[in-house]
């Protein structure tokens, strides 16, 4: 291997390693951008995964159009609360949780307390205050600036009784509490509840607030939210725990890393949030209207042992939440899913620190060996193909396994040591490339330079042996023209020419090999291997009479002088190369018999008064091309086996018209007559 590439294999390795240990340094502070992407792309494992299946342990009794219709605006007096109350306790509830907070005495609140003590199932809801005056107000976790509570426009909390009837809602048992001392939970400042009469019938109190991430969407259940001295668990928790029978006793909070709550542990981050598992989009629970509980519509089996969740559906009184698969769910749907999925024990944890550190790093390693032996195309197939792999392991695991693995941090590191390599590449790469059109440029065509600068190896003495198909161009009477005219016009029309057919060659995929003078020479199969080099040379120089036709009506217009030219045509095995001096003067071109055989064939276009002659050898390439009608519309006409200036053997010349597009293809032999001597060229 030589020292060059060991050192471009050093570099990129060292390119690789550099930028994986700098991610790994942001993984470890968490930069914003990165993580704002990793939440999302979070939210589109959600939507891939979809809706997941439920039992339907929990339904939602709605506050809905029907029910403001029938029962009248909301809301609606304690006694039809009550009514509401004692018909789901009838029906079999198992357990009833209100989403409504009743923070104002009414007259009727002896009423509704005594349904809920004769239900003896019901759960309250409390909402914890985070104003800037309040001391304690301020979150330990920044993106938990915008907490807001799910109801609006109640009473805050007050009296000594009401405190320690709250306390006594709070967790019981709290282990690890040396942990609060460097995450502190969540601090509230103050605290709205129901009035006590309710609170001392209820069989359960928690908190119903929600904490959006900056970008708005909810994807946390604050487990735990500190006021007072006091730690307190979530509406949807207290909830759930009742439903599987869990005491208050057994419900430990073990700080910063998750509640066992009897059997079951759910998993927090280091501020007491759980993941939310979103069951599905709006609706994905059955709703229920209030208005057919009350009047008995409703079905009882679909009440009886289902956890009820009472909330606000219709439009301009629900609280409104962005979700990864909603942009607009109500808050009790956010409140089923909780629910369901504790009860379920169906939960996603966030993958350990350590995880997302070793992912980031292996894949970052990995992928820096391998994209050093790859170029830019296989580069680019390798880079998207590991960011599929990346994607689709961290879909795999979250569907699978309730998983969520860090996968912006893997992507953004795989996008950057590519682009990075690449670019790096790239410059080393365009300063050779420079260095190689310094060189050629000046003598060999652009296709060539371009070939060279793929393959650098080409640019020395010496060829390879090719079969190729050659094309001789030359106008005729040229000499004579030019006697007639000035030097200006007769390099004017000579170079409106040449352009002309130039451009026709490229279209066709030659190799310009060069101007002699007014002539043309160009072949195909070099340095590009092309299968097909003897049909392309002939529909180039079909295409050249084309347009040569159209240049002399242009001319004749304009009252110039008129061109006409010979075209040969022949296939064989010729030197193909960088011919010259090497260090002084070099030529990418071709040598050998049958170049000089296709120059005696174009010669030949004079004494044959033809345009486009093709030898033999030519001809058995293009046979079945033409049999087919893959040419055009062409005839071939043998004129005579000649032996041409320089040569023993007699070669087979053939003539190629164009035809008019409603008459077929045809090939008519040449003779077998005696051989015709070419003295000339």
């Amino acid at each position: 291997m030589k020292l060059s590439k060991i050192n471009k294999i050093i570099v990129d390795l060292s390119i690789g390693f550099v930028i994986t240990f700098l991610m790994a340094g942001l993984l470890y502070l968490k930069l914003s951008p990165l993580e704002v992407f990793e939440a999302k792309l979070y939210d589109y494992r959600v939507k891939m995964r979809g809706q997941l299946p439920s039992d339907e342990k929990v339904v939602i009794a709605a506050i809905d159009e029907k029910s403001i219709e029938k029962l009248g605006r909301w809301p609606w007096s304690r006694d039809k609360i009550a009514e509401l109350v004692n018909k789901l306790n009838a029906a079999g509830a198992e357990i009833i949780v209100f989403d409504v907070i009743f923070s104002e005495t009414e007259a009727n609140d002896p009423q509704l307390a005594a349904a809920i003590n004769d239900a003896g199932n019901v759960v309250l809801p409390i909402v914890f205050q985070f104003d800037k005056k309040s001391p304690a107000s301020t979150a330990s976790d920044p993106r938990l600036k915008h907490a807001s509570a799910s109801t609006r426009g109640l009473n805050p909390f007050k009296g000594q009784a009401e405190e320690d009837i709250l306390a006594s809602a709070s967790y019981a048992s709290v282990i690890n509490t040396d942990m609060f001392e460097k995450y502190s939970p969540i601090a509230a400042g103050g605290v709205l509840s129901p009035v006590p009469a309710l609170i001392k019938e209820a069989a359960g109190l928690g908190h119903i607030n929600m904490f959006p991430d900056n970008d708005g969407t909810l994807r946390w259940e604050a487990l735990v939210i500190g006021y007072d001295g006091n730690v307190y668990p979530s509406a949807p928790l207290k909830a759930a725990s009742m439903y599987l029978g869990v005491p208050r006793g057994n419900i430990v909070l073990n700080a910063t890393e998750g509640v066992q709550l009897g059997k079951r542990y759910l998993p927090t981050d280091r501020f007491g949030r759980m993941l939310i598992n979103y069951y599905g989009k709006n609706q994905t629970f059955k709703h229920i209207s209030i208005s057919d509980i009350i009047d008995g519509s409703a079905a009882p089996k679909d009440l009886a042992g289902k956890v009820v969740l009472i909330g606000a559906t219709a439009v301009g009184i629900y609280d409104l939440r962005v979700t990864p698969l909603s942009p607009a769910m109500p808050g009790i749907e956010k409140h089923a899913s909780v629910i369901e999925s504790v009860i379920d024990n169906r939960l996603i944890r966030k993958a350990p620190p350590f995880t997302d550190f070793m992912v980031l790093m292996a894949s970052g390693i990995i992928f820096s060996v391998l994209v050093i032996r790859f170029k830019a195309v296989g580069a680019t197939a390798l880079a998207a193909g590991c960011l599929a792999a990346v994607f689709l392991s961290g879909y795999h695991v979250f569907a699978g396994y309730g998983l969520w693995m860090n996968i912006a941090y893997p992507a953004v590191n795989i996008i950057l040591i590519f682009v990075s390599v690449t670019a790096y590449n790239f410059a080393v790469e365009e300063r050779r490339s420079k260095k190689m059109k310094n060189m050629f440029s000046s003598y060999v065509t652009k296709r060539v330079v371009e070939e060279l600068i793929k393959n650098p190896e080409m640019a020395k003495l010496g060829g390879a042996r090719k079969e190729l198909t050659i094309l001789f161009s030359d106008v005729r009477g040229f000499t004579s023209f030019s006697e007639k005219h000035s030097p200006e016009e007769v390099v004017a029309i000579l170079n409106e020419y040449l352009g002309a057919m130039t451009e026709v060659v490229f279209k066709w995929e030659g190799t310009l090999d060069k101007f002699i003078g007014d002539a043309i020479m160009v072949f195909w199969g070099a340095p590009m291997p092309q299968e097909n080099h003897a049909e392309l040379a002939v529909r180039c120089a079909l295409h050249m009479g084309k347009r040569l036709d159209e240049l002399r009506q242009k001319w004749q217009a304009e009252g110039k002088p008129l061109l006409d030219c010979g075209i040969g045509i022949n296939t064989g095995e010729v030197i193909v190369g960088n011919i010259g001096a090497d260090g002084k003067k070099m030529d990418y071109t071709i040598i050998g018999d049958h170049v000089n055989l296709c120059s005696r064939v174009e010669g030949l276009t004079k004494k044959f008064g033809a345009h486009l002659l093709i030898t033999e050898f030519t001809l058995s390439k293009i046979r079945k091309f033409v049999n087919i009608g893959a040419i055009g519309h062409v005839s071939i006409t043998g004129l005579e086996n000649v032996v041409v200036k320089g040569k023993e053997v007699p070669v087979g010349i053939y003539e190629v018209l164009s035809l008019s597009p409603e008459l077929e293809s045809k090939i008519v032999e040449a003779g077998h007559g005696e051989a015709v001597v070419m003295d000339e060229k």
